[in-house]
């Protein structure tokens, strides 16, 4: 793992020390074209859609929005992906309704074609001896197949990227499980909430650790031990990629429970499975606009195969739907849609709240989204009063904020240019060693990539 050495540990005391003014707030949240973050964002290759929703070559088209522009994703007669501009240039027809033929996307108003690198390769409506097409290209973007996703880059050309060579995206297909679904709610809300590991204690609590929907999690570590020390010890380390961050736990023995995560920039997680030989697993948070996320989890494992039994496990959290979702100003996206969401009030159940679990809403998942989504789209962070347990939060408040100060005045965002930083993973055990910085550096292996 060489160029991720680990830097002084950071310190934070709590009380709410650190809140973020109005600016910084702006700054950390506003993702669209032109802004700083949103410039940030575009320097990395994102995962834009998962590979299936392209399933075969000529398939439909799919609309989506990243980073407040609207999209179209098709797969032409080779193969290949191209990412356009929903608008067609002509007229600003959109291109959804395109025919997707003979290596390029028709426009059905009046049958202007682009090519995946936006080129117009035929244009009927103009004479013959017109060479108007010649002069017409639609704005594209490059974009490529890899870890079961559709990726899309967005930035300069001459800067393009590595693709960050995370682990689940470089097992086989069979040792991976994907999934995507929307959520109403700036991407930070649940970046942050993934990098919260004292909420679990709460939010995640079952009266009974040892009833789950999913049979796999019953009387697992996370279960057991998350609920007995509800104010866990944190410690975080810088990386190049981002940081990592140490859970550290009382288990009442005398060993303590370690839980260490991983967080790359700009919106990855690394998490450990809720018991060893369980796949590992995180989230990105894509930004669609400063309001909607596009949250793709995943699932992966290094050994054996996910069998179908894991996989079932896997997809209960969340159970999702596909949808054509309208977004505030009348778009349409494709997407997908947790069943249990803010219309019917994530199916909260009152008296499942008394008996079975903390919130009365079913799912892990599910309660993440109730409560990240219930801050408002975009939380004020200018009247929050932040604890100890927050540490991992303000770290990569700072880190995004200090990327997009730096990309102002300049400096490129070096973790874009250098994929390998990626391979990392993340760890949960039992030890007695009470120092993060020793066990980190006794379990250093344990957080290298296999893949």
């Amino acid at each position: 793992m060489s160029g991720t050495g680990y830097r002084p540990v950071t310190k934070f005391e709590g009380g709410g020390l650190e809140v973020l003014s109005k600016a910084d707030n702006e700054l950390l949240t506003q993702v669209g074209p032109g802004t700083p973050m949103g410039d940030v964002f575009r320097r990395f290759w994102l995962p834009a859609l998962l590979s299936t929703e392209l399933s075969e070559p000529d398939c439909v088209p799919r609309r989506f929005r990243l980073l407040g522009e609207d999209l179209i994703a098709f797969r032409d007669t080779n193969g290949e992906v191209g990412i356009l501009d929903n608008y067609c240039p002509h007229r600003r027809a959109s291109l959804f309704f395109g025919r997707n033929e003979e290596c390029g996307l028709r426009c059905v108003y009046h049958g202007w074609k682009f090519d995946v690198d936006g080129n117009c390769v035929d244009m009927p409506s103009e004479p013959a001896e017109s060479n108007f097409k010649d002069k017409v290209k639609i704005k594209a973007y490059p974009a490529t197949d890899f870890g079961g996703c559709v990726w899309l880059y967005m930035g300069p050309a001459d800067i393009q990227p590595e693709l960050p060579q995370m682990e689940w995206c470089r097992v086989p297909d069979t040792h991976r499980e994907l999934s995507r679904w929307i959520q109403d709610a700036n991407y930070m809300q649940g970046t942050e909430g993934e990098i919260d590991t004292a909420h679990t204690t709460y939010l995640h609590k079952r009266f009974d650790p040892n009833a789950n929907e999913n049979p796999d999690r019953v009387g697992a570590e996370t279960q057991v031990y998350g609920q007995r020390d509800g104010a866990p010890m944190l410690t975080v380390e810088d990386t190049e990629y981002g940081f990592v961050y140490g859970s550290r736990r009382n288990t009442g023995e005398k060993d303590y429970y370690w839980r260490v995560t991983q967080w790359m920039l700009p919106m990855y997680s690394i998490t450990a499975g809720p018991r060893p030989g369980w796949p590992q697993g995180g989230r990105a948070y894509v930004p669609i606009d400063d309001e909607h996320t596009s949250v793709i989890q995943y699932y992966f494992s290094a050994g054996d195969p996910i069998t179908e039994q894991e996989r079932v496990g896997l997809r209960i959290s969340p159970a999702v739907e596909r949808v054509a979702y309208r977004m505030p100003d009348g778009a349409l996206i494709d997407t997908w849609r947790d069943i249990r969401n803010a219309d019917n009030d994530y199916m909260i159940d009152r008296e499942a709240q008394k008996t079975v679990n903390f919130t009365g809403i079913a799912v892990a998942r599910t309660q993440d989204e109730a409560v990240t989504e219930s801050m408002g789209a975009i939380a004020d962070r200018t009247k929050e009063h932040l604890g100890t347990p927050d540490a991992a939060i303000i770290h990569a408040r700072r880190k995004l904020l200090n990327l997009a100060r730096d990309l102002q005045e300049g400096i490129e965002p070096n973790p874009a240019s250098h994929g390998d930083l990626y391979r990392v993973r993340s760890i949960h055990t039992f030890s007695p060693e009470p120092n993060f910085r020793k066990f980190l550096e006794e379990h250093r292996e344990d957080a290298i990539a296999r893949v």
